[in-house]
Order: C-alpha cells, then structure tokens, then sequence
C-alpha cells in the first residue's frame, strides 16, 4: 500500500483548543473527535546534526570513534515531528534531573508549515 500524502495541518494550541472543542460540533467535528486527536502521541525527535561519509568509513567504526557533526556546539538544533521541523532551540540540561537532556525552543515553525520568522 502506498503512503498518502496529506497537507500539513495545524492543530489549535490552548485556549484556541478549547474553543475548537467547545465549537467543534459547528463546524461538522463531534467534538469528541478533536479530544481523541489531541490524546494521539507522537514521537519528537531532537537532531543534533548529521554526517556525511562513504560506507567504507562507516564499517570501520568502532567502540569509541567520534562521528563529527554538521552542527557546532551551541547552534540551534531542529525539533522534528512525523519528518518534519517544527520548532529549533538550545540543549540544556534538565533542571530537576543534572542527567538528562533538554531543549528550550527559541524559533517555532510558522502556519502549515511555512518556515520560520526571520
């Protein structure tokens, strides 16, 4: 089965959520359709770079070998959903837990998908 490709759709945010709930059933959506939509999880990918090599470099990597990245340290990283940026921002250590990782988002993409603000 091949895959559909749907236009990228911005679902509403907050207080804009709760109106869409709340007024859902005007526009044809039982609201309860918009809740379960809000529920699905989905996966947030944080991508600190990438690299490039043949695959002969690649088979000789090894336990210990450093894989540079085209991204330097303290340059945005790009958030990901479903393959797509929605967001960019900073790793920071996670205040409550000094082990793990977080982001603090300083750009987010813009409407359907159009970019970010300069």
């Amino acid at each position: 089965m091949d895959p559909i490709n749907a236009p990228h759709a911005e679902l509403p945010r907050g207080d804009d959520a709760r109106a869409a709930s709340r007024n859902g059933a005007d526009r044809g959506m039982p609201t309860r359709n918009l809740e379960t939509i809000m529920r699905i999880p989905v996966v947030v990918q944080v991508v600190l770079g990438q690299a490039t090599m043949p695959v002969a470099n690649l088979m000789k990597l090894g336990r210990g070998a450093i894989v540079p990245l085209d991204h330097r340290i303290g340059e945005p990283v790009d958030v990901v959903v479903n393959g797509r940026v929605i967001a960019r921002g900073e790793v920071v250590v996670v205040d409550d837990d000094n082990s793990r990782f977080g982001v603090s988002l300083t750009e987010i993409a813009g409407p359907l998908g159009n970019g970010f603000a300069d």
